[in-house]
């Protein structure tokens, strides 16, 4: 299929999806096309601050003002049964236009115009419809704004607390010169109260302020009147009584009695203590801390005004689940017979040893094989890791919020190949942790991993010896160097329900402390210096994720997941190549699931005949992956997906004309590797199973690279994947 008939079909397809989006509406109904707010005579004014306040929104749309889903759901037939009720379920309905919503929206706009400080705003509205659907165009004519000619600060008389204000002046929000508004008003009472009862004042709020504002004598100009008094707006003035600043005074931590946990750890973590001041900034940091030690479900931390100046501060934990099991399985078959499953069971304990620390034990395999054939290739995992709940060696009051942890893990990985058997030993020591339950990290200043191969084979063993590349990427090697992951996410549930977005860096440099002993060490055949007769790795590697997740239809039943990828690796000094478990790969229930992992590239370059089940790798990695989801019927949800991308290489590897596997911005495109596919999922809430069915689309490796849609499903044209979660 040559690339304008792929064009052309694709166009059709497009067509199709164009049929009417009003097809379902009722006789006299119209659909709302959309919303536009017109402000009149001041063209700086952000017209955002006025959206959420419209009461009918119109339909999203993707791009160019076109919704896919919502010409989908037009395709109704009318008859209300399964054709209707598929076509429903994937689509989105047409917003239908409420002409008593359009008032209410103009009052909504209006209040809020007075609450910026646009007095006596006025909004018209004008109507058009096109073809049945309705377009609101929102008039905005702005009120009159006062500026703050002065302003007049009334406090109580002497005492802690107005001195602790005072101290804060320079940071009042409310300045001669800016425009009046209740908007501004209510921030700074805000702030002050914030900052006032981080300083001691428990009981101070946002209550205990009063504004009064004259517009008339100044002419155009507000006179302000700033007041903070002893009594909130509840009360009266005989009930007026001084601010004081508070101290903590007892301090009782509540538990299960059959929780098995050293309480010195619970007061080491919590930053409340007797005799201190009260504060709010105190009571999140305790929080958060004990919310970090993973073994409470919920922590609850309440006051109690025990005297004129005093509060009792109770901490109530309940248990969480200490102890329990994961499982997670994937599996994929392509059309050549090729099977892969890749099981996988962790063992957790969050209290091991009665102090917060974590234990994980984790095995892995990964089978490949073809049935009635000796070829197969089999992987086996077992790694371990221990996290205590503090920073060695710094003590715990040097850290406000949560506290990193520290973690020592330790893997060994057993692989047999037709090819070869390799032995990979992994050990780590590092501090992992999270800002503002955000912003995760990882960070390992030491990564240790020493791999032996044996069993090569002797025709695999001579391509090697021709082949530098592999051959240096094919060696035991000494890797000790140093990693870290940072991981930033808008919404950190377990199953997200609204929108959210998420990237991730991962960095791995190794070998650079090593190079300076260089003069002591012995040098091999190659000329590369050895540790215990092994060549030690050095390079730089780095890999960037980014991802968007968008849910919208009724009850958010709809999403559209989309995934960037790019990484890339560079080796030097002691090494010629990245140690093959350092390379990118794509393939996969996770990557391109045309094909299975390991299958694609490096670029334009054919299966590497040396391996006989797929190894296929490169030092440069970009992939990108969309997903649409929507829910189907029960718990089950169907999705369709397109992936492109590609691995290759960055360093020519021999004197060919042309090296097929390595990256060149010309040949960019006729690189890539694309497919697209449909999937069945069934969501349990707490366990996702899911199978895919990818299709070759466009193929590098092929002569003629475009795949004719009649070949879609045809030998090497395929692949199905079988996972648990969702793949990205």
């Amino acid at each position: 299929m040559d690339k304008r008939k792929f064009i052309s079909a694709f166009l059709c397809l497009i067509a199709a999806a164009s049929c009417s989006t009003t097809k379902v509406l009722q006789d006299g109904e119209y659909r709302l096309a959309k919303n536009k707010i017109v402000v009149e005579g001041d063209k700086s004014f952000n017209t955002g601050k006025l959206d959420p306040y419209i009461k009918q929104k119109a339909n999203t749309y993707f791009i160019f003002g076109w919704n896919p889903f919502l010409n989908i759901y037009n395709w109704s037939n009318g008859k209300g049964k399964g054709w209707d009720k598929f076509v429903q379920k994937i689509g989105v309905a047409p917003v239908v236009y409420e002409p008593d919503l359009v008032d209410k929206s103009i009052t909504s706009m209006e209040d809020h115009l007075d609450y910026l400080g646009y007095y006596n705003s006025h909004i018209d509205s004008e109507i058009r419809t096109k073809k049945r659907r309705v377009y609101v165009t929102y008039k905005v004519r702005l009120g009159k704004r006062y500026p703050i000619e002065e302003i007049q600060l009334n406090l109580p008389e002497k005492g802690e607390f107005t001195e602790a204000f005072l101290k804060d002046t320079a940071e009042i929000t409310i300045k001669k010169g800016d425009f009046l508004s209740e908007a501004a008003l209510e921030a700074e009472t805000e702030r002050v109260a914030t900052k006032m009862r981080n300083q001691g004042f428990y009981s101070f709020n946002k209550n205990y302020f009063s504004f009064q504002a004259d517009t008339i004598q100044k002419g155009g100009k507000a006179t302000l009147q700033y007041n903070i008094n002893e009594f909130t707006r509840n009360q009266t003035v005989k009930e007026a009584s001084p601010i004081n600043r508070f101290y903590i005074d007892k301090v009782d931590i509540e538990y299960p009695a059959n929780l098995r946990i050293r309480k010195k750890i619970l007061r080491e973590l919590t930053t409340i203590t007797p005799g201190s001041i009260y504060g709010a900034d105190i009571v999140n940091s305790t929080y958060s801390r004990l919310s970090a030690l993973k073994v409470f479900s919920s922590v609850n931390i309440g006051m109690t005004q025990s005297a004129e100046d005093k509060v009792d501060c109770r901490i109530s934990l309940a248990q969480s689940k200490l102890q329990g099991f994961k499982v997670n399985l994937e599996a994929s078959t392509n059309s050549s017979g090729l099977f892969g499953i890749s099981p996988q069971i962790s063992y957790y304990h969050k209290n091991v040893f009665h102090g917060g620390e974590l234990l994980n034990l984790s095995f892995m395999g990964n089978f490949q094989f073809k049935f009635k054939s000796p070829v197969k290739a089999t992987e086996f995992g077992v790694s371990a890791s221990l996290t205590f709940p503090n920073f060695f060696p710094l003590p715990y009051r040097l850290f406000k919020g949560a506290v990193p942890r520290t973690d020592v893990s330790a893997s060994y990985n057993y692989q047999n190949r037709p090819e070869y058997t390799r032995n990979i030993i992994s050990t780590s020591y590092g501090y992992i942790g999270n800002l503002h339950n955000k912003f995760f990290y990882q960070v390992y200043p030491l990564q240790l991993s020493i791999v032996q191969l044996s069993n090569l084979d002797e025709q695999f063993f001579s391509q090697l010896a021709n082949d530098p590349f592999l051959w240096n990427a094919y060696q035991n090697h000494f890797d000790l160097g140093s990693g870290a992951t940072l991981y930033y996410t808008t919404n950190t549930e377990t199953v997200p329900k609204s929108s959210y977005f998420y990237t991730r860096l991962q960095f791995d440099i190794a070998g650079n402390l090593l190079s300076a002993f260089n003069p002591l060490m012995k040098q091999d055949d190659l000329g590369s210096r050895v540790i215990w007769e092994t060549p030690y790795s050095q390079y730089v590697r780095g890999e960037l994720t980014l991802g968007k997740t968008w849910f919208f239809g009724r009850k958010n039943g709809q999403s559209v997941a989309m995934r960037l990828v790019a990484g890339a690796g560079h080796a030097y000094g002691n090494s010629r190549s990245l140690p093959f478990e350092k390379h990118f790969y794509g393939g996969g229930a996770n990557s391109l699931r045309g094909w299975q992992a390991r299958s694609v590239g490096p670029g334009r370059d054919s299966l590497e005949t040396s391996f006989v089940i797929p190894n296929q790798s490169g030092d440069m990695k970009l992939e990108f992956n969309a997903e649409y989801r929507f829910n189907m019927f029960w718990k089950v949800e169907g999705a369709v997906f397109g992936d492109i991308g590609n691995v290759w290489s960055l360093v020519k590897i021999d004197d060919k004309e042309e090296d097929l596997s390595l990256f060149r911005f010309k040949n960019f495109g006729e690189s890539l590797a694309a497919d697209w596919g449909v999937g069945v999922r069934l969501n349990l809430g707490f366990l996702l199973i899911r199978v895919d069915l990818g299709m070759k689309v466009h193929d590098p490796s092929r002569e003629q690279k475009w795949v004719n849609p009649a070949q879609w499903l045809k030998l090497n044209n395929y692949a199905i994947h079988f996972g648990v979660g969702y793949p990205f």
